[in-house]
């Protein structure tokens, strides 16, 4: 007989759950929900809580026409727009980030991919930050090719990001110039140059229940490490300014059924987190064991110390968990 209990036992035993019982696990109590995905949480991860910040590197102009971006030149937003930042301004902010206690600074640039001369001089800045700070770099550059992803891993950088965003059969109602499969291409291509991959995506973006868990499907069959959950906080001026903001209650539950699909995962609170009245406090009771504090791409997030206070009082420790 399907039940909750039933399927947190097959997931502590080591066992997948299939795409039926996860919609299953959907719909069961949210409390009860939550307290076996936070005992899965415990079983395969301990005490772990892996945080990063990012920088925004390069603003603004990008090519891509995903609905839900301030930074697509086909929506109409009004944010900061810049070219590729100075060396010293990138390394000055993993510096800051340091010194706060921080263990992984992702720096992270608008457009479908960066070219071969501004890869070659994030190379140089990824090298002095790995000698100047001492903090683990992850990039978010785009649809980068393997030569690409491998010049970077040479120069210091241990692991990229790059976002499904949604299901395979959603995606084209989020994007058309690019595809879900230039998606999974470039992941690939990251993996096999010996790149650990930050995966994951956005929630309420017109989705349904099955998208949620088809994503988290693909993310398994990816062997995703590091899963960003993001809620979307509606930009004025981009196509889903009039969505819906999901609730604390929505987030919770996706993180929770996520934690039953991907049990050794690092699952990470992202975007759209300062929305939550708690901060998300509750999701990190529910399976979550990861954020990205401070600042995000062009919104305000919740500042490092005021996390760090979350995790102390939750009893986690910060450590980088998923390379």
């Amino acid at each position: 007989m399907l039940t909750l209990q039933t399927l947190t036992d097959k997931v502590l035993s080591g066992k997948e759950i299939t795409k039926e019982e996860a919609l299953f696990l959907y719909e069961q109590p949210l409390d009860k929900l939550c307290e076996s995905a936070n005992n899965i949480r415990k079983h395969f991860c301990d005490k772990s809580f892996d945080m990063c910040t990012i920088i925004n590197a390069k603003s603004g102009h990008c090519s891509e026409n995903c609905k839900f971006c301030a930074q697509s030149a086909h929506n109409h937003t009004d944010i900061s727009e810049y070219s590729l930042l100075s060396a010293d301004e990138i390394i000055d902010g993993a510096k800051r980030n340091k010194e706060q206690g921080v263990l992984r600074y992702s720096i992270v640039t608008s457009g479908k991919y960066l070219s071969d001369k501004e890869i070659d001089e994030m190379c140089e800045v990824v090298k002095r930050i790995i000698n100047e700070v001492g903090i683990s770099v992850c990039v978010s550059f785009g649809l980068l090719n393997k030569a690409q992803f491998k010049k970077l891993k040479e120069a210091g950088v241990t692991r990229i990001h790059n976002n499904l965003e949604t299901s395979k059969r959603n995606f084209s109602n989020i994007c058309t110039t690019h595809t879900f499969e230039d998606k999974v291409k470039a992941i690939r291509s990251a993996q096999s140059a010996g790149l650990s991959v930050c995966s994951g995506g956005i929630m309420g973006l017109g989705e349904t229940i099955e998208d949620r868990i088809d994503m988290a499907m693909s993310l398994r069959e990816l062997e995703i490490k590091s899963i960003p959950i993001n809620m979307l906080n509606p930009i004025p001026g981009t196509p889903f300014e009039s969505n819906i903001k999901l609730t604390q209650e929505d987030m919770c539950r996706i993180v929770a059924v996520y934690r039953f699909i991907l049990p050794k995962s690092v699952i990470r609170l992202a975007g759209g987190r300062g929305l939550l009245e708690d901060k998300g406090e509750s999701c990190f009771k529910s399976g979550a064991n990861a954020a990205i504090s401070g600042d995000m791409l062009t919104t305000a997030g919740i500042t490092v110390e005021n996390d760090m206070n979350i995790i102390k009082k939750l009893g986690y420790e910060v450590e980088i968990c998923d390379e």
